[in-house]
């Protein structure tokens, strides 16, 4: 049976259930527009990466604000977002086997759909997975440019790849992918600069090699909330594949900037709010927001506004406040939690309550947007 959203539209902010899983509209929406302004004010593309947000309410956003379409890691994905109204779609990770490359290539009927490989047996089952449903798949080349994860080496081997793939003709060779997931949340300016420098030295050396083979690289694509900048004005990357910038989290916060400050380019809007269900004692307060409301593999989530209370030992379904007894909330209150990882914070959840006027004394619930593609991992 599905369940029930934590609230309507139109009810206010103190009458949402929860935990609920908040969009503050008002900096989800600046942030659309500052991610936009870069992309337009580059020249590059914008493909967001829906593994951050699965939903096709958001997506369409994003296109509405100049996007070209959406990336995604999962064909689940791909499916709901399709389904939702998107009509260009790139799953920026390797597709194996028959079953998961016929649902992809099915796709194709309705939408402009792409997908990565490494390998050329990856090339392979893509290009036989066409031919069954007599349809084409744009096709990147992933290189692995210091992530250490999926990828071919940088070199003749990928040039060799990008051949296979412009030799069949169910496949069109469309460019490489070409992201550094781990320079994302390195924390100085510094680190993240010589990581994307070195990536790029590499990511242009192929697109060199595939130009003197014949093959023009129509996408470069990569690039994560973390480097958006750096690989924007490099003029190497032409499309950007940034997910977070919508949301921000805890961790993408303990980024720095040139001058030392917090990374502060993109705006908290994603939160968790979570109810204080019991006070045992003046320095410690439980809240109904553990394990299955926020996710915690980049770190715990930040009480928002509230200096001198920490988040800590979360259980299931139990989270614990403790801090200053001044500052830790009664028995009743509400506390905004940032998540420190927006991305599998977003999958735990079933809808987005989606507030106006968040920071204010009106704040109220203007929309409830689901979560679709929650749990689409195959």
């Amino acid at each position: 049976m599905p369940l029930s959203p934590p609230a309507r539209p139109g009810q206010s902010f103190a009458e949402i259930d929860t935990p609920a899983l908040i969009i503050d509209l008002d900096a989800f929406e600046r942030n659309l527009v500052t991610m936009a302004a870069f992309a337009e004010a580059t020249g590059v593309r914008l493909r967001p990466h829906a593994k951050t947000h699965k939903s096709p309410e958001i997506a369409l956003r994003q296109i509405a604000h100049g996007a070209v379409g959406q990336c995604c890691q999962k064909v689940g994905e791909a499916e709901i977002l399709v389904a939702g109204g998107v009509t260009d779609v790139l799953v920026t990770n390797e597709i194996a086997g028959a079953a998961k490359l016929d649902r992809l290539a099915k796709l194709a009927r309705e939408a402009r759909i792409g997908l990565c490989v490494d390998h050329v047996e990856g090339v392979r089952e893509a290009a036989e997975a066409a031919a069954r449903n007599d349809v084409v798949l744009d096709v990147l080349v992933e290189l692995d440019i210091g992530g250490r994860r999926c990828g071919v080496a940088p070199g003749e081997a990928a040039v060799r790849l990008a051949e296979a793939v412009a030799r069949s003709n169910t496949l069109r060779f469309r460019g490489v992918q070409a992201y550094h997931g781990s320079a994302q949340h390195m924390r100085s300016v510094d680190e993240r600069s010589e990581a994307i420098e070195r990536a790029g030295l590499l990511t242009r050396n192929v697109i060199e090699r595939l130009s003197h083979a014949g093959l023009a690289c129509e996408t470069v694509g990569g690039a994560g909330t973390g480097t958006f900048d750096l690989e924007g004005r490099s003029g190497i990357w032409n499309e950007l594949q940034c997910g977070s910038y919508i949301f921000m989290d805890a961790d993408y916060a303990r980024n720095r900037m040139a001058d030392g400050s917090t990374f502060h380019t993109f705006q908290h809007a994603l939160f968790v709010l979570a109810g204080v269900m019991s006070k045992p004692v003046p320095d410690r307060a439980i809240v109904d927001a553990g394990h299955k409301a926020a996710a915690v593999d980049s770190g715990m989530p930040v009480p928002w506004q509230r200096d001198g209370v920490i988040y800590t030992k979360p259980s299931d379904e139990h989270g614990i406040l403790t801090g200053d007894p001044v500052a830790v909330p009664h028995r009743g209150e509400r506390v905004l939690l940032v998540p420190g990882h927006c991305d599998p914070t977003v999958n735990l959840h079933d809808w987005y309550v989606c507030v106006r006027g968040l920071a204010g004394p009106d704040a109220h619930v203007e929309a409830i947007w689901p979560v679709a593609a929650r749990g689409a991992l195959s």
